[in-house]
């Protein structure tokens, strides 16, 4: 094996063991556990913790902020998660809600198989992606990367092949070929990723839609669909919303909350789960300028994901090469994850096909009467949806760092954004005598009006310290006696772990300057 294979193994191996410390880290400090776990889980459900269930809360409170509260023609609802079972036959779900699963023979393990051709394209392209950096490295700032990938053959080929996999892949999946994917597969000799075998069988379709009952005996039951995503509840209330709200196109209903896949290859904690939350927005438009709205949205989203700091180079659009039966353009923003690039936010085109199919099937006019064109229309929609779980896993994973220490102490610290932190402070009295505590108290009375806070005396302060960066708390406000005298208190900075003497009044005016959603967003 050549150097090249030998860093790309230990690349893999290196994330695979930054998502390992994730998964434990989630559990030992409050975030993540395992479902019913004394009766040994339920596979691919999972529960938040008490830190868990504040970061989870933070970042839905974010996107709402950002989507209903700075668009004037943006408003929420909460529609039911139990809907009338036409709304999934005029949705396609019944009849094309569908994946693509292969099993393989020996290890008996079913797998998705548009997944396992995405991650083995995935691989080719990061072959260019190490050619690339490699070079940079070579030539420094005189490097033009869009000459190097026109002219560096290694590079040229790796995007094709690339190009080339996906592109075949989402014409045969489009024609419902699955026969051509089976092919793909055996061609491009994808093996087992747990044992290597290369046994497949035929792949075949798998509707995900979880099923039950609505009445009060057997006889009389009524099937319903548990909702396997919340987009049709906002389609259904158009004309409510629009009506009652008084609403002109263009306008937009936002929505989060939970929805349901039997997902067959769950994996990867909690990036695919079987019960799950969305963040999703309808936009309305008028026929004909929804790629206008579409491109907009797509700079919007990203500019929102962005301004928490995470790194724009751990983003990047992905086109679809397979279009939904209901979209005209679609892509997706992808987050470098540790087990690589993966979906985190959609943003589709979806034409007038949700609306003009729920006025099929109800009988019902779904339509806007614009006064400026002085007629009526069924609008398109333009929509941006994010799954709130892998938006979780995505500022857990990037934030979790371990770092060595000027005395080569190692420090894991959770540098979560702040304004998502669970716990914005710590209020620590340096001893448990002498008044501090008292004093300490004072002070999360005062701050608790605003902020999650709360108080730690337990250990030496500098273990405290680290407890609070493991857990990703902002700031450290320490109690000692000069507090006695002239009414300061040491803050501690999670990120720097620089101190600052302060006035006890200055505290909430310095928290603020930090967890400001007005600074995060502008």
């Amino acid at each position: 094996m050549g150097v090249g294979g030998i860093s790309y193994f230990c690349a893999m191996a290196n994330n695979e063991d930054q998502f390992k410390k994730v998964v434990s880290h989630a559990k030992e400090y409050g975030y993540i556990f395992a479902s019913s776990e004394i009766y040994d889980g339920l596979s691919a459900v999972y529960d938040y913790a008490q830190n868990g269930v504040e970061l989870k809360k933070n970042i839905r409170e974010y996107w709402w902020r950002s989507m209903v509260y700075m668009h004037q023609n943006i408003v929420g609802i909460d529609s039911a998660i139990l809907m009338h079972p036409t709304t999934w036959k005029a949705s396609g779900h019944v009849d094309a809600f569908n994946d693509p699963l292969i099993d393989n023979k020996d290890s008996k393990k079913r797998y998705r198989a548009d997944v396992l051709i995405e991650d083995h394209a995935e691989k080719i392209y990061q072959k260019a992606q190490k050619e690339i950096e490699k070079a940079r490295k070579r030539f420094g700032e005189s490097f033009d990367e869009e000459q190097y990938c026109a002219t560096n053959e290694r590079v040229i080929n790796y995007l094709a092949e690339n190009r080339r996999i996906l592109e075949r892949m989402g014409k045969s999946l489009g024609n419902e070929d699955l026969a051509d994917v089976k092919a793909l597969i055996d061609e491009l000799e994808i093996a087992d990723p747990e044992t290597g075998s290369k046994n497949w069988t035929e792949v075949r379709q798998f509707n995900l839609m979880f099923g039950t009952k609505l009445g009060a005996s057997a006889e009389s039951a009524m099937d319903l669909y548990l909702r396997p995503e919340t987009a049709q509840g906002i389609f259904v209330n158009f004309l409510n919303v629009q009506k009652s709200g008084r609403m002109k196109i263009p306008f937009g209903i936002a929505q989060t909350g939970k929805a349901f896949r039997n997902e067959i290859v769950a994996r990867q904690f909690i990036f695919r789960m079987r019960e799950f939350e969305q963040m999703e927005m309808q936009f309305f438009v008028r026929p004909g300028d929804e790629m206008k709205w579409y491109e907009y949205w797509k700079k919007t989203r990203l500019n929102w994901h962005l301004s928490l700091g995470m790194g724009a180079e751990n983003y990047r659009f992905h086109d679809h090469e397979k279009l939904a039966h209901y979209a005209n353009a679609a892509a997706d923003i992808e987050f470098n994850f540790p087990f690589g690039f993966k979906e985190l936010e959609g943003i589709h085109s979806r034409t007038d096909f949700d609306l003009k199919a729920h006025e099929k099937f109800s009988g019902k006019k779904l339509q806007f009467f614009d006064p400026e064109l002085n007629e009526s229309y069924v609008p398109y929609v333009v929509e941006t949806s994010i799954g709130l779980d892998r938006m979780f896993l995505a500022v857990l994973s990037n934030s979790l760092q371990d770092e060595t220490l000027e005395d080569g102490s190692i420090r894991t610290v959770l540098k979560l954004p702040a304004i998502l932190a669970p716990v914005k402070a710590a209020v620590l009295p340096l001893i448990k005598r002498d008044g501090l505590p008292e004093i300490a108290q004072k002070i999360i009375d005062d701050l608790q009006w605003d902020y999650n806070v709360i108080y730690d005396e337990k250990d030496a302060v500098g273990r405290r310290y680290r407890r609070q960066d493991a857990v990703g708390t902002p700031f450290c406000i320490t109690v000692d006696h000069r507090t006695i005298e002239d009414n300061t208190v040491t803050i501690r900075y999670r990120d720097s772990m620089e101190q600052e003497r302060i006035k006890i009044e200055e505290i909430s005016e310095k928290m603020k300057e930090t967890i400001s959603f007005k600074n995060w967003i502008s």
